[in-house]
């Protein structure tokens, strides 16, 4: 079984942070970007009680470079 990965930018507050909910909910491996540490790493551990594997990405997607550095290995 193949478990989705999403990528979810301005993922700490709105739409995003519902978003990123509701996919932790349903099990997916969720990645948030966002430009405040502290609500991050809040998030990431909110998430993660849900069972989803969780990682932040300090990344403001108005700048170019923040989002060359969203991608990982």
């Amino acid at each position: 079984m193949s478990i989705p990965v999403v990528l979810i930018t301005g993922g700490l507050t709105g739409i995003g942070r519902a978003a990123a909910v509701a996919f932790a909910r349903k099990g997916a491996k969720v990645v948030v970007a966002g430009r405040r540490d502290e609500p991050g790493k809040a998030l990431v551990k909110e998430l993660r009680a849900f069972g989803s594997e969780v990682e932040f990405i300090n990344a403001d997607v108005r700048q170019e470079d923040d989002v060359r550095n969203t991608a990982w290995t």
